[in-house]
């Protein structure tokens, strides 16, 4: 048959289903994501969302207009319908049944309207199909509750999952964004409450739903988005604009420019993304983003704000790496435990990068992160079980060593490492899902030191130090298990000694007395004309004293969301505080007119942290970070007497934007001392 008959042969097909009353699956066969025709396209979407024999639910309507808002859904409803161009004695009825159709929705929802939340931009293409008023009210509710995430509004977390697919497929662009602070929310709101109906025209947004509805995929949004980021990232680092709000405007545009002929392409280059993209996501963001059945005050507290990277669970981590070929996700897998912990228990497949080192012993580290890159290479090359494009690092699913796991994330992050995850519940979660089959699910198990096995296990086995190494010996096992022994041997230390050469590296040993300084203290002049004060970038290993006294001993507890809403914040940034000991806890600091404040966030309770600490910024007497980790940044603070200057209180913190912050703070502390100069 010839090309040009075959290709509208699917046509007729589609035609004949449709007058036998065919479903949805048919649908998906007959036209295979293709553009349908015009004359076919509402009986198709009715179809694909199951309302084709749906009754009429605007008949339970009171036609009571009553809500407060009801003048602006009036006015609003007023010009979308100028501008679809209707003929005056048209105008009335429409701009009625939309009123009518907004007004249940909200009640019947128990949603507020409000200009900004893409109802009518979803109503106006199911306009032109010319359905009566109950049909497209039935579309119109199915559409938003199956393909428009929850929580669409500022920092909600839609937009947190998108920074994370952008960070795991672009992370130098998703950077880029960071460092400018254009989150999400700025400039792709309008794309996921209107399902893009709102910056893209008609004819574009009939074809895009065409393929859409189709799929049926509720997360293909993110994935267009993605692709539209993506291919724009040229125009995006080398433009000319600067400030934030021109490139959130310019990027917020950008699918205006989209032809009605480019949709299949980019879907099905979105589709790609998402085949390239971890599963994980989708069952845990399912429910929180498109369920329906929450139960008050249980929904799932993801915490997507605070995710570093992209969660991948380790079933998902096994069954793709025991999968032969495929065009998926592959991973090469980074266990990140202490070498103790590797040597009683991990995947054979494993390459082992010590987290301990990269503060321990940086040049160390930059070794075995070299070597680790290598093995990645050889692994793919070789068609090894092992290989795979995609870096999943595992910890040991315990606070204490993970947090360290956390920074070496990070620096992959940093240095723009693509694909990049973690493994939700590191080893823990690995051992219970082996749990019948642990002998055959790791190598070189020993129930004696595994922390699962034996939770009392300590972190420095004695057995280590007095020599005996539970590294895999003998038998080499098949999947790489004797190569990446051999690789990931030399950058191997006992964790007793690391963990405490990693304390002595964050703790002060020597004690002052403490004295707490304010504002209207005599400091003497500083910044001004005095070198290596602000050091970041240059080592510094003296000014030994207590830390993480504050202010206010007393640890108030307070609403985050609150305080970063108030006027007088000059700047935020969510951080990592670190103590004495090396461990972290999220935090946030955020500096005023007069003081810098460290909020601690309290584990459980959303959006609720304890004051940790309150300090005045005239108090303020050093600022460095260490040469090789410049988001490594100390505080110091203190009085100055003439040229000699007196640490009493010090605090810590891993900044995810650190050169930006000091400037910051700096600014502001010469404004302080300005005015008590003055």
């Amino acid at each position: 048959m010839a090309d040009g008959i075959d290709d509208t042969s699917w046509v007729t097909d589609l035609e004949t289903a449709l007058v036998e009353s065919c479903d949805f699956g048919t649908i998906r066969n007959i036209c295979k994501c293709r553009t349908v025709p015009d004359h076919l396209r509402a009986e198709v979407w009715q179809i694909c969302h199951n309302v084709q024999n749906k009754g009429d639910a605007l008949s339970a309507f009171d036609g009571l207009y009553d809500l407060d808002e009801q003048g602006i859904i009036r006015e609003d409803c007023r010009a979308l319908v100028d501008k679809l161009g209707n003929e005056e004695e048209d105008k009335v009825s429409i701009v009625s049944d939309l009123e009518s159709i907004v007004t249940f929705f909200s009640k019947s929802r128990n949603e507020k309207y409000s200009s900004e939340n893409g109802w009518l931009e979803v109503i106006q293409p199911l306009l032109a199909l010319k359905l009566t008023r109950a049909q497209i009210y039935n579309c119109f509710y199915s559409i938003v509750n199956k393909f428009i995430p929850r929580d669409c509004v500022k920092g909600g977390k839609p937009f947190h999952l998108f920074r994370l697919l952008l960070q795991y497929h672009d992370p130098e662009l998703s950077s880029f964004l960071d460092t400018k602070r254009i989150l999400p929310d700025l400039y792709c709101h309008s794309w996921f409450r209107s399902l893009f109906s709102a910056p893209c025209d008609l004819q574009v947004i009939q074809v895009m739903w065409d393929v859409y509805f189709q799929h049926g995929d509720q997360f293909l949004t993110f994935f267009m988005a993605l692709v539209i980021l993506v291919n724009a990232r040229d125009q995006i680092l080398t433009g000319e604009l600067e400030s934030k709000q021109s490139i959130a405007e310019m990027l917020a545009s950008f699918p205006s420019g989209l032809e009605a002929e480019d949709i299949e392409d980019f879907c099905a280059l979105a589709q790609y993304y998402a085949s390239k993209t971890p599963q994980s996501f989708r069952r845990d963001y399912q429910s929180p983003l498109f369920g329906n059945n929450l139960i008050p005050g249980k929904e799932e507290d993801l915490q997507v704000s605070q995710a570093l990277c992209l969660p991948v669970s380790v079933a998902e981590l096994l069954q793709n790496n025991n999968l032969a070929g495929g065009d998926g996700v592959r991973y090469f897998v980074v266990d990140c435990r202490p070498a103790d912990q590797y040597n009683s228990g991990h995947l054979s497949t494993a390459f082992h990068l010590d987290a301990n080192l990269m503060l321990q012993n940086p040049k160390e580290f930059s070794t075995a992160v070299q070597a680790l890159l290598a093995a990645k290479q050889q692994s793919i090359s070789s068609g090894s079980a092992a290989g795979g494009e995609h870096l999943c690092f595992i910890g040991s699913g315990r606070e204490e060593e993970d947090q360290y796991v956390h920074m070496v994330i990070a620096n992959f992050l940093q240095k723009h490492y693509q694909y990049v995850s973690f493994a939700k519940g590191g080893y823990q979660s690995l051992h219970e899902l082996l749990k019948d089959r642990l002998s055959e699910g790791l190598s070189s198990h020993n129930p004696k030191h595994c922390i699962v096995c034996n939770p009392d296990a300590s972190h420095s086995s004695s057995d280590l130090e007095n020599g005996e190494d539970f590294h895999r010996s003998g038998k080499e096992e098949e999947n790489g298990e004797s190569f990446f022994g051999k690789l990931t041997s030399t950058v191997k230390s006992k964790s007793a000694v690391m963990k405490q050469k990693l304390t002595d590296y964050i703790k002060n040993e020597h004690q002052t007395q403490e004295r707490h300084v304010s504002n209207t203290d005599r400091v003497g002049k500083r910044y001004r004309n005095m070198a290596n004060v602000f050091s970041i970038g240059d080592d510094d290993d003296g000014d030994e004293v207590g830390e993480n006294s504050s202010d206010d001993d007393r640890k108030e507890v307070v609403n985050v969301e609150v305080w970063l809403k108030k006027p007088d914040i000059k700047y935020s940034c969510r951080c990592q505080e670190v103590i004495g000991n090396g461990y972290m806890f999220p935090s946030h600091l955020l500096v005023t007119d007069t003081h810098l404040y460290v909020l601690r966030e309290i584990p459980n309770r959303k959006n609720m942290a304890h004051i940790q600490a309150r300090r005045a910024l005239g108090s303020v007497v050093k600022i460095t970070s260490k040469r090789k980790h410049p988001d490594f940044v100390t505080f110091k603070y203190g009085s100055v007497d003439g040229e000699e200057i007196q640490v009493t209180d010090i605090d810590r913190f891993l900044l995810p934007q650190a050169a930006e912050a000091t400037k910051i703070i700096k600014q502001q502390i010469i404004k302080v001392l300005d005015a008590l100069d003055s």
